[in-house]
C-alpha cells in the first residue's frame, strides 16, 4: 500500500454514523401485509447487485408507513449493501429511484467524508469482501452485524487520489462490460446457431419421411421413488448409480446409490431419458443407472427408429415449447398421454437418420466447443475485475 494513504473504519468516513450507517427495520416493523403495488419502493436482497440496483419485482409501502420508518430509508445517491446470504457485502449506488426504505438484510450506507463511487468499488472488491467474510455469523444463511459494517476497514487515501482511481476503474470498468457483452452475445449466437438448424432439420423434410405418433412408435416407462434414507453417497456392494433430474439439468459432484431395483427401472447411456416435472420434457442421456420417479425412459418398439434421432426430434424447441406447457403453473408435469401425442417425423430409411444424427452431433459438439470458449473469457472477465479491484485497494493501482 502506499505510504501515508491510511486505513479508516467505515464509520469514521461519516457525519454521523448512527444516522449514517443503518440496518432496515425489525420483522415486526415491516411485514409482508404492509406491500402494496405502489407507493414508496422498498428495496431487497434481490435488487441489490454489485454495482447496480435491479427494479424487478419491486414492492412498495405506503406515504405513512414511509415516513414511519423514516431512519431506515435511503435517498438516491446512498449505497446499499447485504448483510445477509452469499455472498455478502454486494454494493451499489441508488441511482434511479429518489427515496424508499431497505429490508432487515440490508445496510444503508452515506458517508460524506469519500468519494461515494470510490467507496461503492471498495466495497465490492476482495479486500472488503475478505474481511466480511472473516466476521460473519451463521451457517446456513451467512450474516454479519451492523457493527461489522460500521467497522469496515476502508483504504482512504487522499480525494485527488480517490478520484483517480475511480477514473480508471470507470474506464476498465466500461471496456470490461463491453467485452462481456459481445461475449454473451456470441455464446447466445453459437447456441442459437445450433438450435436454428435443428429446426431446419425438421421442418424441411425430404422424401421418404412418414409420420407417426410416439405412443406408435415407443412405449414409456417411469422411474422409481427412493427415499433419502435409502440413498447412499459412496458406491458399495450391492448398490448402483441412482439418476434424479439434477443430474441431467446441472451436473452434480453428489452422485447418489441405491439398492439394484432391477432391469425395470433401468436406463442405459444410449437409452432417452425424459424429465417429467418441473421443466417437463428435457431429454436427457449419457448416464447409466437407475432412474427416479420423476424421469420417464421412452423404448422404441419396432426399430424404425434410432434413439439418436428421436433424441435430436424431442430435443428441438418447438417440442420442447410444446412438452414444457403441460400441467398447471404451480407444478408443470408430464404424463405418458401427452408425451404419447408428440407426432414424430423421420425418415423411413435408418441410414437418413443415422446420417442425420451424425451430422448433428457434429454440429453440437462445435457448439459446445464455441459455447466453452466464451465462458471461458467470460470467466476471465470476472477475474479481471476482481484482480483490478484488488489492485486499486491495495495501492497497486
Amino acid at each position: 500500500m502506499k505510504k501515508g494513504f491510511p486505513i479508516k473504519p467505515l464509520q469514521s468516513l461519516c457525519d454521523d454514523f448512527k444516522q449514517d450507517i443503518v440496518d432496515g427495520p425489525f420483522g415486526s416493523e415491516l411485514q409482508r401485509k404492509d406491500y402494496i403495488t405502489e407507493g414508496i419502493p422498498v428495496l431487497k436482497i434481490q435488487n441489490v447487485k454489485p454495482f447496480a440496483i435491479a427494479l424487478k419485482r419491486m414492492d412498495y409501502v405506503s406515504t405513512d408507513k414511509f415516513h414511519e420508518l423514516r431512519r431506515h430509508s435511503f435517498r438516491r445517491g446512498d449505497i446499499v449493501m447485504t448483510k445477509l446470504g452469499s455472498p455478502l457485502g454486494v454494493s451499489a449506488i441508488v441511482e434511479d429511484l429518489d427515496e424508499g426504505v431497505i429490508v432487515a438484510d440490508l445496510v444503508r450506507v452515506r458517508a460524506q467524508r469519500i468519494n461515494t463511487k470510490y467507496l461503492c468499488y471498495h466495497l465490492n472488491s476482495q479486500r472488503t469482501n475478505d474481511f466480511i467474510n472473516s466476521m460473519q455469523k451463521g451457517t446456513t444463511r451467512p450474516r454479519v452485524t451492523l457493527s461489522v459494517v460500521r467497522e469496515l476497514p476502508i483504504y482512504a487515501p487522499p480525494l485527488a487520489e480517490q478520484q483517480r482511481i475511480v477514473g480508471l476503474l470507470d474506464e476498465a470498468f466500461e471496456g470490461l462490460a463491453t467485452a462481456k457483452a459481445n461475449a454473451e452475445k456470441n455464446l447466445q449466437n453459437a447456441r442459437a446457431l445450433f438450435e436454428s438448424h435443428l429446426q431446419s432439420v425438421f421442418t424441411q423434410r425430404g422424401p421418404g419421411w412418414v409420420a407417426k405418433r410416439l405412443d406408435a412408435l415407443a412405449e414409456f416407462s417411469q422411474g422409481i421413488q427412493v427415499g433419502l434414507g435409502d440413498q447412499s453417497n459412496a458406491p458399495a456392494k450391492g448398490l448402483v448409480r441412482f439418476i434424479r433430474i439434477i443430474d441431467y439439468t446441472q451436473g452434480t459432484d453428489d452422485i447418489r446409490y441405491v439398492p439394484d431395483p432391477g432391469r425395470r427401472y433401468w436406463a442405459d447411456k444410449s437409452d432417452i431419458v425424459m424429465v417429467r416435472y418441473g421443466t417437463p420434457g428435457l431429454v436427457g442421456r449419457g448416464i447409466e443407472g437407475v432412474i427416479a420417479n420423476n424421469l420417464f425412459k421412452i423404448s422404441i418398439l419396432d426399430g424404425s427408429l434410432t434413439n439418436d434421432f428421436l433424441a435430436y426430434f424431442l430435443g428441438q424447441q418447438t417440442v420442447q415449447n410444446y412438452l414444457s406447457s403441460q400441467g398447471s403453473s404451480t407444478m408443470p408435469a408430464l404424463t405418458f398421454t401427452q408425451l404419447g401425442a408428440v407426432v414424430v417425423s423421420f425418415p423411413h430409411e435408418l441410414e437418413e437418420q443415422n446420417e442425420i444424427a451424425t451430422k448433428l452431433d457434429s454440429l453440437r459438439e462445435e457448439t459446445q466447443r464455441l459455447a466453452r470458449l466464451y465462458e471461458r473469457k467470460l470467466a476471465a472477465l470476472e477475474a479481471l475485475k476482481k484482480s483490478l479491484l484488488h489492485q486499486a485497494f491495495t495501492g497497486e493501482l
